[in-house]
């Protein structure tokens, strides 16, 4: 079993910063990859960002390449994701997810994670 709790979600304006933190307990070994996913009403989960968690390849969306940075710490077994330049865009209900299956590459699918956080909103005003 491996438990996702998040933090660090809220609401700020346009042009203005967030870091969100995924902390990571149970069966931390298996773990292959972390993903950030985000959800905004009336639309399909959307991929965020990703990072191996042996090596830290890290992988990004197309609509947050640039501006969102992935990274984690191991010896806390935490994941962030600091966001920087945020848009109206951007909000959603963000989600940290889990990956133990993962041979090669990064998974974009929400569908390839195991387990799952249990989201945190951020809102982003104009």
């Amino acid at each position: 079993q491996v438990q996702l709790v998040e933090s660090g979600g809220g609401l700020v304006q346009a042009g203005g910063s967030l870091r969100l933190s995924c902390a990571i307990s149970g069966r931390t070994f298996s773990i292959r990859a972390m993903g950030w996913f985000r959800q905004a009403p009336g639309k399909e989960r959307e991929f965020v960002s990703a990072i191996k968690w042996s090596g830290g390849s890290t992988y990004y969306g197309d609509s947050v390449k640039g501006r969102f940075t992935i990274s984690r710490d191991n010896a806390k077994n935490t994941v962030y994701l600091q966001m920087n330049s945020l848009k109206p865009e951007d909000t959603a209900v963000y989600y940290c997810a889990a990956d133990r299956t993962l041979t090669s590459g990064i998974a974009t699918n929400p569908g390839r994670y195991e387990y799952w956080g249990q989201g945190t909103q951020v809102t982003v005003s104009s």
